[in-house]
């Protein structure tokens, strides 16, 4: 068997490394070295721990190596690489040995001297003229998790052209060939430096510059009472620091969630998209009566939002909630300047709601689909420059949001400060920002949206997730909870089918592991399995008469969904 090959040679890789592998029953071995930890589009992500299937710092330096290696192919002169990390276990050790790989092969490297988020690393590769850049982090995973991703010089995550070659330079990597060199070495010959501050002081500043409408937070900026958490992560300082600058007075932190901290001690899981991760601050919001609470990711590219509803109760907005408010906020906003440009682009991902579909019609402005993955929408920025198209916002279902075009990745330092805006904005008229999404409904249309998702792990559960997208694939059911399917959409074969007509089209997109089918009604159940995770994921919209009516619809689709996978 090649895993346990592998397995006995990784037993002579150092003492810790075999002390940790010794022992292992025959399942966690062949988990650990049934396959290396696949590169995909977005870099690397997994459990951290000894073997090829596995984050440790072995295979950071093996996909650093072919990084590397891709790199000075390309014949770029005096090549460099800008690196940040988040506050996960080991994410400062990865970002050095990723750094020295680099500096070994010749390859200047900036590192940024504490944890930062995500979006930062975006700006500092554009701001530095960098050839490429790496974020060791797991973004939202649970704390088992580490990753790496890899950016290209325009600041976006590497596209499937990027990755497909550093991915063959990697497979031709064995583990003796990878370079390396002593820190001190590096420092001494002027390859290894830390980024310089000031791209920090001016990343905050062209993120105040985005304000829209800097009159409201004037007017509200002491009543508007906000709690802030960054689920110990990369956000406290760099969200705090913009809201202080735009003038926020009244915002307060998280105090049990406010430091660092790789065991996330305080979450099951460091995601926004978890409503128990806003369990103490909504304590806190009940005690001084906050209008909102945001809360942002371990590499604060991803932000949650909590505000009360109707009732009184404190709710997490969905993301597709969030989405639509902010596209509406600044689009009205926007026009009420007269700094809506012609050209004006929204950019949103298939499995996001459509919602923002019938909001940007009504402004006459252009809205595009690109597939799941915010590194679409960073291509898109790239494809405008130089047209007359002009990027607006981009967003994602799953809490990721973009404006302005000095980052190409989801930030939530920049959404936290629209949010907030916006927020000033909706309480200046006396109102929520649940009492907005409501208004947005009553004027486009009322719709829920919601994702379930099935975990499979190990080479078993990889293979009963491609059973179950090919079982969807070729016996698709007529109809789902009484609703009639009149369309699908396979991004793998990338073909439409109209059901009633037989008519076939092709998908102008590139092609994707992903099945959507369309109801009758106007609800959307979309498949496809995750590319962070074990998982299949099933987003699934409704729309509805009324808010009820649309969640009840949400329901009984995504039930029936479950039920038909099962």
């Amino acid at each position: 068997m090649e895993y346990k090959k592998m397995y006995e040679r990784w037993l002579s890789f150092d003492e810790e490394i075999k002390g940790e592998l010794t022992g292992l029953d025959e399942k966690e071995i062949e988990d650990r070295f049934y396959r290396e930890l696949e590169f995909g589009t977005g870099g690397l992500r997994g459990v951290i721990g000894a073997g090829t299937n596995r984050m440790n710092a072995y295979t950071v330096r093996k996909a650093t190596q072919g990084l590397a290696s891709y790199i000075l192919k390309q014949g770029i002169k005096s090549p460099s690489v800008a690196i940040a990390f988040d506050s996960r276990r080991s994410s400062d050790v990865f970002a050095r040995e990723a750094a020295l790989v680099l500096n070994a092969n010749g390859i200047k490297t900036y590192t940024y001297e504490t944890l930062k988020p995500t979006p930062m690393l975006s700006y500092a590769v554009r701001s530095l003229r960098a050839t490429a850049g790496i974020v060791i982090t797991a973004s939202h995973n649970p704390k088992e998790y580490n990753g790496y991703k890899v950016y290209w010089s325009d600041g976006g995550q590497v596209t499937e052209e990027h990755a497909e070659g550093i991915l063959e330079e990697i497979k031709s990597i064995d583990y003796k060939d990878i370079k390396t060199m002593k820190f001190d070495d590096a420092v001494f010959k002027e390859l290894n430096k830390y980024v310089p501050s000031h791209i920090e002081d001016d990343y905050i500043q062209l993120v105040c510059d985005l304000a829209i409408n800097t009159e409201v937070i004037d007017e509200m900026s002491e009543e508007l009472n906000i709690i802030f958490t960054p689920i110990h992560g990369t956000g406290n300082l760099p969200v705090r620091l913009v809201l202080k600058e735009l003038g926020f007075k009244n915002v307060s932190v998280v105090h049990e969630q406010e430091m660092p901290d790789m065991n996330f001690s305080t979450v099951k899981y460091p995601n926004p998209e978890e409503p128990e991760v806003f369990e103490i601050g909504i304590r806190m919001a009940k005690e001084n009566g906050a209008d909102l609470i945001i809360g942002t990711d371990p590499d604060c590219d991803r932000v949650g939002v909590v505000v009360k509803n109707n009732e009184g109760n404190y709710v997490v907005l969905t993301g597709n909630q969030v989405g639509v408010l902010l596209t509406n906020y600044m689009l009205s906003q926007l026009k009420r300047t007269y700094k809506l440009p012609e050209g004006s682009v929204v950019v949103k991902t298939i499995v996001t709601t459509e919602l923002a579909r019938r909001i940007c019609e009504d402004y006459k402005v252009e809205i595009i689909d690109v597939l799941t993955g915010f590194k679409y929408i960073g291509e898109k920025i790239k494809e405008f420059e130089g047209t007359s198209k002009n990027f607006i916002i981009g967003f994602e279902e799953s809490f990721g949001y973009l404006a302005g075009t000095f980052v190409r990745d989801k930030d939530a330092v920049i959404a936290s400060a629209l949010i907030c805006e916006m927020a000033a904005f909706y309480k200046s008229r006396g109102m929520s920002l649940y009492d907005g999404i409501i208004e947005i409904y009553e004027k486009y249309g009322y719709c829920a949206e919601g994702l379930s998702s099935i975990t499979l792990k190990g080479i078993e559960g990889n293979q009963r997730i491609n059973e179950i997208m090919e079982g969807l694939r070729s016996n698709t059911t007529d109809a789902i909870a009484g609703y009639k399917v009149v369309k699908i959409s396979d991004y793998f074969r990338k073909i439409e089918t109209n059901i009633s007509t037989g008519e076939k089209s092709v998908i102008e997109l590139p092609k994707s592991n992903v099945i959507q089918l369309f109801l009758e009604d106007g609800g959307i159940v979309t498949a496809r399995p995750s590319g962070t995770e074990p998982k299949i994921k099933f987003y699934i919209a409704a729309v509805g008469r009324d808010l009820w009516d649309a969640e009840d619809r949400l329901k009984k689709i995504s039930d029936e969904v479950l039920e038909m996978i099962k």
